[in-house]
């Protein structure tokens, strides 16, 4: 190891940590510790870890480091969610959004700078693709989200009089990985943070309260599988090959049949979980009575739930949301067949933080230079209050 290299330890799980401390002669149990300090306690600084020797301290701080992505901007919205943007460096940006609810606390991350699916649907995918995030990227929004919410916790009263979502030891009790990004095309990355997350000396999340939205990607499907079966969500959105090709262009890689034979495979590996299959309300091209109808031939294929998610239109886009009736109707559909479905209350429109806003207006690859403005002027307004 060079003097000059510093090691992001953010990233790292319990079999790194204890390797890393190792070559200094340190015990397994000083891993964990560290890993405490750094994913409990969220410190961001060696000296504040009092239980550690001062040499071990002092061989962290000349070798390491604790990195996060820089939260640029906060914004909140009215009903109590919140938004963070994140300067990943080489003029990309990424958000994170925590949304409260009343029997929980959610937050929202991203997996990759930009998206390659491009759904048209999506904000997101109009920005095109820049690069895959690290795992201190991706762990690092978790990371700065429970402290910046610890410090200053979700109010006792939440929008029309909800109450708090959690208490703020643990105002983050669940975590989707359904920001920007596609996960499962940044998969060794989006693994490592998944590890952590369920990791009892990191976050300690159980499995279920971890999920992971994929388009589709049918071999990473089977791998994560393998490897770390949380809550999986697949994006849907049509019955058949025919229309989803077109809204989801990945189909056209692994169509419908091979996608449902992957989701019976995941559930081998989670005997008592389902697949939450979901599906955007787009007037007049996928919410009518027929598409109703294929969905149900699909459910009685694989053990599923349906999550609507009203379009949030963007100029781009030239789609508009199916009529609040007619998600209704389609709904009741679904549920008249026995299927467990739910309708997604929209959050954070005022801020662009509902499902497929999460790029905003799309003029640059992440709308950086309209979205961050001069770092002078965000210290005056933090230093102002």
């Amino acid at each position: 190891m060079s003097s000059t290299e510093s090691i992001n330890l953010l990233g790292l799980d319990t079999a790194a940590l204890t390797d890393l401390v190792g070559q200094w002669g340190g015990k397994p149990f000083r891993a964990k510790q560290l890993q405490r300090w750094i994913h409990q306690r969220g410190v961001d600084t060696f000296d504040q870890m009092t239980d550690l020797a001062r040499e071990f301290r002092g061989q962290l701080t000349e070798h390491c480091s604790i990195h996060a992505p820089v939260a640029s901007i906060e914004q909140r919205s009215t009903d109590g969610t919140r938004k963070w943007l994140f300067d990943v460096g080489k003029n990309n940006a990424v958000e994170a959004v925590f949304i409260p609810e009343d029997d929980r606390g959610t937050l929202c991350i991203s997996s990759q700078a930009g998206c390659t699916v491009a759904c048209p649907f999506c904000s997101t995918g109009y920005q095109g693709f820049n690069r895959n995030l690290t795992t201190a990227e991706i762990i690092g929004q978790l990371w700065y989200a429970k402290r910046a919410l610890q410090a200053d916790p979700p109010s006792a009263r939440i929008g029309e009089g909800a109450p708090a979502a959690t208490e703020p030891a643990r105002v983050i009790s669940n975590v989707v990985m359904m920001g920007m990004g596609e996960p499962l095309l940044n998969y060794d990355q989006v693994l490592g943070a998944l590890r952590l997350m369920l990791d009892d000396n990191a976050y300690g999340l159980s499995r279920r309260r971890v999920t992971v939205s994929t388009s589709g990607v049918v071999p990473m499907m089977d791998r994560l599988g393998r490897d770390c079966p949380v809550a999986l969500a697949v994006s849907l959105h049509a019955p058949n090959d025919a229309l989803r090709d077109k809204l989801v262009p990945l189909n056209r890689k692994h169509p419908l049949a091979e996608l449902l034979a992957a989701c019976n495979r995941y559930l081998e590996y989670a005997p008592r979980d389902f697949i939450t299959f979901e599906y955007i309300m787009l007037d007049g091209v996928n919410d009518t009575d027929q598409h109703a109808r294929e969905l149900i031939t699909i459910a009685k294929q694989v053990r599923c739930k349906f999550n609507l998610i009203p379009f949030n239109p963007f100029p781009q886009s030239g789609l508009t949301r199916s009529p609040a009736t007619r998600v209704r109707l389609f709904a009741q559909r679904l549920m008249d067949a026995g299927l467990v479905t739910t309708v997604r209350k929209t959050r954070g429109d005022d801020i662009a933080a509902a499902c497929g806003q999460l790029a905003g207006d799309v003029k640059d690859r992440t709308r950086i230079n309209e979205r961050l403005p001069d770092r002078a002027t965000i210290a005056i307004k933090q230093e102002r209050g």
